[in-house]
């Protein structure tokens, strides 16, 4: 760029200096002459000035006086060299710019690269913690649609169990009730089957013929009643063995119900357990179905037992009836 010290003496010491060489003063070549300073423009401007300020003829400078010639070359040799000590240090001080120029272009693009690296490293390290994010935000998704669905899964086990538990309790008061009524049967016979015998015994002593007969009778109505008495003591043994394995079945649905507490808590770890605590669950559901057949299968016999039992009463009430009619009958005669 043009400095301060590129003047029209100093255009015109360079363009002096290049005819005095015989080279062409050109633009560029006075401005190579000065260092390569100054402006083309201005330059230019300056040698067109000199270009039309010629030199006097020659005839005209020989009639000027040897002083004012010696003077005028003293002027001349004082600009050149003064010219001359400027373009140097003008060259200088261009030359040290550069120089300073130079070294803070290296340090600029040093800087620079190393601004590019790190853009670069934390570019990398973005795109990593971008995918990172990516991957848990899908895992987070993933994790809880799995925690909804185990929750709901949880929810609806709970309602079952809670609606197997009451099918349970029910069966459970229904198999009491069935018990006791096989209780007071068993003990109603029993009393009634010792009553009647005492009371045989006493009228069969005064009757002998009817004794036989009725023994007879009496033998196979004891049998039956032996028979009744085995299949209501069997009947009770059924039901106190099913008693046993509700309690069981209970103990299991309590046992169960304390580990799905456990799955709740620790579903996403207990995947394997809740499949085994549903296979234990259908288990258990099959055995419940057994069960209220087994109980149903009892409250079946039980009723067949009241029947006989009934039927062997009205039986044992006719040969009561018929033992005191023979009683009377012997009196009488």
């Amino acid at each position: 760029m043009a400095r301060g010290g590129v003047n029209k003496a100093i255009v015109q010491i360079a363009r002096d200096a290049l005819i005095a060489r015989g080279v062409n003063p050109s633009i560029n070549a006075v401005r190579v002459e000065l260092g390569n300073t100054g402006s083309m423009t201005t330059i230019a401007r300056y040698l067109g000035e000199l270009g039309k300020a010629e030199p006097l003829p020659k005839e005209r400078r020989e009639r000027l006086s040897e002083e004012l010639t010696g003077l005028v070359g003293q002027l001349l040799d004082r600009l050149l060299e003064e010219g001359a000590q400027e373009v140097s240090e003008a060259r200088a001080e261009l030359d040290k710019h550069r120089a300073s120029v130079n070294e803070q272009l290296a340090q600029t693009q040093a800087a620079l690269a190393d601004l590019q690296r790190q853009h670069d490293n934390l570019q990398a390290a973005l795109d990593i913690q971008a995918g990172e994010m990516s991957t848990c935000q899908s895992s987070l998704q993933s994790e809880l649609t799995r925690n909804a669905r185990l929750s709901q899964s949880c929810a609806d086990l709970e309602i079952r169990i809670h609606e197997k538990d009451q099918q349970i309790r029910s069966l459970e008061e229904k198999h009491l009730h069935a018990r006791d009524a096989l209780e007071h049967y068993r003990t109603a016979v029993k009393d009634q089957r010792e009553q009647e015998q005492r009371r045989h015994e006493g009228q069969l002593q005064q009757i002998q013929v009817e004794h036989r007969q009725l023994q007879q009778t009496l033998s196979v109505k004891q049998d039956e009643l032996s028979r009744l008495n085995r299949d209501n003591e069997r009947l009770l043994s059924d039901s106190r063995q099913q008693a046993r394995m509700l309690t069981t079945q209970h103990d299991t649905i309590e046992k169960l119900t304390g580990e799905l507490n456990v799955l709740a808590i620790a579903s996403a770890r207990e995947e394997g357990a809740k499949e085994q605590l549903f296979v234990q669950l259908s288990l258990s559901r099959e055995e419940s179905a057994s069960l209220r057949e087994s109980v149903i299968q009892a409250e079946t016999r039980a009723q067949s037992a009241q029947a006989l039992l009934e039927s062997t009463q009205n039986e044992v009430e006719q040969l009561r009836h018929k033992l005191k009619q023979s009683q009377h009958d012997v009196l009488i005669k």
